[in-house]
């Protein structure tokens, strides 16, 4: 093998290096935006269920209130 074969071999062993380590940082960033919104989408579930426990608190008082007024309608 060629002294320039060789350096030329070097050259593309070096660059898919260099390729591989940026490609490990991409990937270290890209696991941690995952993990960060794995996390959010948890809050966000959590908020939503709490959410759908309100509104089910809030129609049970609604239709409670209504079920009194159609009680005093009935008196009058």
């Amino acid at each position: 093998m060629s002294l320039e074969l060789l350096e030329k071999l070097e050259a593309k062993v070096q660059a898919a290096v260099d390729t591989i380590g940026l490609l490990q940082m991409e990937l270290e960033e890209v696991r941690n935006e995952k993990a960060q919104y794995a996390s959010r989408a948890e809050a966000l579930s959590q908020e939503n269920t709490r959410l759908k426990g309100e509104l089910e608190t809030v129609q049970v008082r609604i239709n409670a209130v209504l079920g009194k007024i159609a009680q005093v309608d009935e008196l009058i």
